[in-house]
């Protein structure tokens, strides 16, 4: 019984390992062009440059503007406002909207719950034109508050899903207790319930911070003045249809993935808890 049960195990090793290997090639063949010299992507199909550089990461951090001012620091600096800010919309408006939808019952409270599914079924260019009008309507175009407001939108319907389901993993007995000990609603969502759903909350801040960070459609639409854009707009400004940077569009890809990514490492005791108690209560 022993070899068929280590049979399994190796075949199952081996078929990740193919897995994994097919997910991690198109990342390596970018990594490579980053440290590889030239702007056009090698012939070779090896991940694994023969010569390395860094002077892609040099013109992408040494680029200036108009007006004197290095364009990644400053774009960089326009991403991370709007993401700071997505987040902070989007964490406090979906805690407030999960919570109520969790814990109360009132007219609608079924149909919101399905209009925020059905509005997650459009993908975000179907919404261009109609946000693209609103945002002229309201003198909000080319701002980064039009901008933010457009993120918080397209992230708050899967967040108040994932908050709803945690909220609901949540013993009621414990808003009981807080009231018998003379806490009002708002001492009991905020000292009570708010405290025990940071994995849930964890899972909204990433997924509103990567809305914004990683965004590039609705930025350079929304966006018409050059010193407002996004990291993402900046990075794809390198690609065009004459001539294309893919050096410079592999490195900025890369760095623009790091703060993605020291935000996974330093939340991740706190996602596998959110999204598994998000998903099994609705």
């Amino acid at each position: 019984m022993k070899r068929p049960r280590l049979y399994l195990q190796l075949l199952t090793y081996a078929a990740l390992v193919v897995a994994a290997a097919v997910v991690l090639y198109p990342v390596l063949l970018v990594v490579k062009k980053a440290f590889e010299p030239g702007r056009q992507f090698a012939l070779s199909a090896s991940p694994i440059p023969t010569t390395l550089t860094t002077e892609h990461f040099a013109d992408l951090f040494g680029a200036r503007g108009g007006h004197g001012e290095l364009l990644f620091l400053h774009h960089a600096w326009n991403s991370l406002v709007a993401a700071i800010l997505t987040t902070i919309v989007g964490v406090s408006l979906s805690c407030t909207a999960a919570y109520a939808l969790s814990r109360m019952r009132f007219p609608g409270h079924k149909a919101g719950l399905i209009t925020f599914l059905v509005v997650q079924m459009f993908p975000a260019t179907l919404l261009i034109m109609p946000l693209y009008v609103l945002l002229d309507r309201l003198g909000l175009l080319n701002s980064m508050v039009g901008l933010v407001l457009v993120y918080a939108t397209t992230a708050i319907p899967f967040c108040v899903w994932t908050l709803k389901g945690y909220f609901d993993s949540l013993p009621r007995e414990l808003e009981e207790a807080a009231r018998m000990d003379g806490a009002g609603a708002w001492q009991t969502f905020w000292r009570v319930m708010l405290p025990l759903a940071r994995p849930g909350i964890a899972v909204t801040a990433l997924f509103s911070f990567m809305t914004a960070w990683n965004e590039f459609i609705m930025a350079s639409t929304f966006l018409t003045d050059d010193s407002r854009y996004t990291l993402p707009v900046l990075i794809q400004s390198s690609v065009g249809q004459y001539s294309s940077d893919w050096g410079f569009f592999a490195a900025g890809a890369i760095v623009t993935s790091l703060p993605v990514m020291a935000l996974f490492y330093v939340l991740q005791k706190f996602l596998v808890g959110g999204l598994t108690a998000g998903s099994v209560k609705g």
